[in-house]
């Protein structure tokens, strides 16, 4: 009888590692994916696209044509350039004044625009060229420039990689489906002749079914609820060693708790549904 109530313990203690160990790799893929998104997200927002304007534009008009050019939907932020703001950061980034070596500013004054990503899908490269015609029939514009095939070759390397993460994410979701399945499964089949006992007696599939649900649906809360605690100690310790990446501010926060829900709903519903099928086919065998 004590064998038998070690081997019970022993597979139920594998199938909670089993679970908060599938769980827990199903959180460190969402978290990756969730900061893959935000880092090509921002990465985008940081292309700037340069609209040049005529040397002898006034301050007041260049404002304006900014004010138009921010209440476009698709636009995050515009800023203007003057003539002499553009001498100051080409000296600092030249290390000495150009303007006393050459005897005047030969720079124009510019808009630097840079676009929203959640507004830039698949038809992102139309809704440029439309925004670039349209700026460059304004009088005051000399034109836009931007490296298009630089644009367009990061757009495709970011999509590239967000979608190579979620199809690593659905697979691993497949796997936990299946080896949380097949744990509780396991752990029911050692205990076939406890359901057979109480079904020859009389009791109805529901009454036998409830408390080995209720127990799975246990042993898969506890098992996200530790797989959330390791998730948890691993940002920390990948924020420690990355410090730059901020992976602990506040911004975060909520994203990191959608995540850490979603592995005890995924926990507690695999459970449910495994241990009910699992109960009902014991039971019809």
């Amino acid at each position: 009888m004590s064998r038998t109530n070690k081997t019970r313990r022993n597979t139920l203690s594998s199938t909670l590692l089993g679970i908060t160990l599938s769980l827990f790799l199903l959180g460190i893929l969402l978290t990756v994916e969730y900061h893959s998104y935000r880092i090509t997200h921002d990465a985008q927002e940081r292309i700037t696209y340069k609209v040049d304007l005529v040397p002898d534009v006034e301050d007041g008009v260049a404002l304006q044509l900014a004010d138009s050019i921010l209440q476009l939907p698709y636009v995050k932020h515009v800023d203007y350039i003057s003539k002499e703001r553009a001498a100051e950061i080409f000296s600092e980034d030249l290390g000495e004044d150009f303007i006393g070596f050459i005897g005047y500013n030969p720079l124009y004054p510019s808009l630097m625009v840079n676009f929203r990503a959640d507004l830039l899908p698949d038809n992102s490269s139309r809704i440029l060229d439309n925004f670039c015609k349209g700026v460059a029939h304004r009088d005051i514009v000399t034109g836009v420039a931007y490296q298009e095939n630089v644009v367009n070759e990061l757009r495709d390397v970011f999509y590239s990689i967000t979608w190579f993460i979620i199809v690593f994410v659905v697979l691993q979701l497949a796997i936990t489906v299946i080896l949380i399945d097949s744990l509780i499964r396991i752990s029911l089949h050692s205990q076939r002749e406890t359901l057979r006992t109480m079904r020859m007696v009389g009791a109805d599939v529901s009454f036998i079914a409830g408390p080995f649900v209720g127990r799975s649906i246990a042993y898969g809360a506890i098992g996200a609820a530790v797989a959330d605690v390791l998730l948890a100690v691993c940002i920390v310790v990948a924020n420690h060693h990355f410090a730059t990446a901020n992976l602990l501010d506040q911004m975060h926060w909520p994203w990191y708790a959608a995540i850490a829900l979603m592995l005890i709903l995924v926990g507690v519903i695999i459970a449910w549904l495994s241990t009910a099928l699992a109960v009902r086919k014991q039971l019809k065998m």
